[in-house]
């Protein structure tokens, strides 16, 4: 704690919070948060209306992904990299340049006549927007006294966690209400609000210009090609059959080159692109693994859910979207709560509660059979929706509430990283599961579907009937029915085995917060000096 002192001590810039609110740090800081909210909001608010962009653009199939998939490569190389840009120019600079660039990508987002030009316009979108998430973490651990984080933190982990929530409910919703058009510019007007106000009003910190003189270019070369490669990979290998594809491939390869110069040059050179420093502290790597489970969490689940609705229940993005409502409304409930309970509460048992909370959510759906609804999907969602909450706080409070004020910038980044790289692992592990399960699955089903077996011919037999009746060739069409029932039946059978082995990682983050000790420093609201 004494060099963690010393550091917190040898950064002037970043003045410790006083007791004292200044009403235009509050109006600056809340300008921030509607700033991150529509940065984290459009990394899902094209992913339940995909089909529909498709149409507009005569994309193909193949390429449609990359509307998502170039938001996220560009936002994961900026994110961590807003520490070190907010120090060179101050957070005023960085974060109203970044909301006005961000909606103006947006405006031209929406004015794409062509695949080429969204892909190119999502990643300039993306990659500004990376800019805003981290700094609203930092603002809120820097500007905020401790005693009044227990009011901060839910609102910073409720817009982390609501706003890719309900990116399918808004998307879904625009599309179907307007065009997809509106998936963008609705950022436009809230962005040049946002990117004006935070521009009057943040006076948190001073730029140091001097900096750039000893800015780390490889290493910002060097992080880029590493995270975003990595990103590349686990976003496109399983569709592309893994390391049986020669561009995924080259993607691993250049992602442990680079990521050997990054971390060579991160320790090594004076002023490096990320500090990794952070990571001395010990509520810090542990909060940061929380973050990365969080983000499995987070996003896999907002992934599997419209997921099982589409394939199974051929649900639309409108319905898929009014169903996983849920979730963010019992986030929203939950914040306060969770706020309140933060103040009294000793972070360890709030996360257990938590974690436990993930777990019951993702053994019920391991029960799910292809006849599943929205009320049967409502449990499983409300626990979802209120874990999250009663995580995210106390972790919030643990990675970043005890650092001194001069890492919180760069720890804020790497912080933020680490939920996304959790995303973007747990979706890779997520599809490639279910792939290979559903291969399994269904050889061992089919096995059982044989003329050898009287149960299969007796139901064979009975659908036959059915379609003979109406003057139809009720054998083949019998046959395609029962492969299509047997493939179903795969496929749930697949999700099962990915609910199962999510409710085992809940379980175990548990044994993981028992190995971390009391926050100490500011008490539970987790403010520490």
């Amino acid at each position: 704690m004494a060099a963690t002192a010393t550091a917190g001590a040898a950064a002037p810039s970043l003045p410790k919070a006083e007791e004292h609110m200044d009403p235009r740090r509050l109006i600056a800081f809340f300008a921030m948060v509607v700033g991150m909210f529509m940065a984290i909001l459009d990394i899902q608010i094209v992913s339940a209306s995909l089909a529909e962009i498709q149409a507009g653009l005569s994309a193909g199939s193949d390429e449609i992904g990359w509307v998502q998939t170039a938001y996220l490569i560009a936002e994961v190389i900026m994110i961590p990299l807003s520490g070190t840009l907010a120090r060179i120019v101050s957070t005023r600079v960085l974060f109203s340049v970044a909301a006005a660039g961000f909606t103006a990508a947006s405006a031209l987002a929406a004015t794409a006549t062509n695949i080429e030009q969204m892909i190119v316009y999502r990643a300039i979108q993306g990659f500004i927007g990376g800019g805003m998430i981290p700094s609203v973490f930092a603002a809120a651990f820097t500007i905020f006294p401790p005693s009044k984080r227990n009011v901060v933190s839910p609102i910073i982990g409720l817009i982390a966690t609501l706003a890719p929530t309900i990116g399918p409910t808004v998307g879904g919703y625009l599309s179907h209400a307007f065009s997809w058009h509106w998936l963008f510019l609705i950022n436009v007007i809230p962005g040049i609000i946002v990117a004006t106000v935070t521009w009057i009003f943040i006076d948190f910190d001073k730029p140091e210009l001097g900096l750039i003189k000893k800015f780390d270019w490889w290493g910002l070369l060097s992080m880029a090609i590493f995270l975003g490669s990595l990103e590349y990979v686990l976003e496109e290998g399983n569709a592309n059959d893994w390391f049986n594809d020669e561009h995924i491939v080259m993607g691993a390869v250049a992602t442990t080159v680079a990521a050997v110069v990054f971390f060579y040059r991160a320790f090594k050179v004076d002023f490096p692109v990320v500090d990794l420093k952070a990571f001395a502290n010990r509520n810090f790597t542990f909060g940061s693994l929380f973050s990365f489970v969080m983000g499995i969490g987070l996003y896999g689940l907002t992934y599997l859910y419209p997921l099982y609705l589409g394939r199974i229940r051929g649900y639309d993005s409108l319905m898929i979207g009014e169903t996983m409502f849920v979730s963010g409304l019992a986030m929203f409930l939950t914040a306060p709560v969770a706020g309140f309970l933060a103040g009294r509460m000793d972070a360890r048992a709030m996360m257990t509660i938590g974690f436990a909370g993930f777990a019951a959510g993702t053994w019920l759906m391991s029960q799910m059979t292809a006849d599943w609804d929205f009320w049967e999907l409502l449990v499983p969602q409300i626990l979802r929706g209120c874990s999250l909450m009663l995580c995210m706080v106390p972790i919030n409070n643990i990675a970043l509430g005890t650092l001194p004020p001069a890492r919180i910038r760069n720890a804020s980044g790497l912080y933020n990283l680490t939920r996304n790289l959790g995303g973007a692992v747990g979706l890779a592990v997520i599809n490639t599961i279910l792939t290979q399960r559903q291969d399994f699955h269904y050889a061992r089903l089919a096995e059982h579907v044989e003329w050898g077996n009287p149960v299969a011919v007796e139901r064979m037999r009975n659908i036959a009937s059915t379609f003979t009746a109406h003057g139809l060739d009720g054998t083949t069409a019998a046959v395609k029915q029962l492969a299509a029932m047997v493939q179903q039946q795969a496929v749930i059978m697949s999700f099962i085995d990915v609910f199962v082995l999510l409710t085992v990682l809940f379980l175990s983050m548990i044994a993981g917060v028992l190995m971390i000790a009391k926050p100490q420093g500011a008490g539970p609201g987790g403010g520490g000096h």
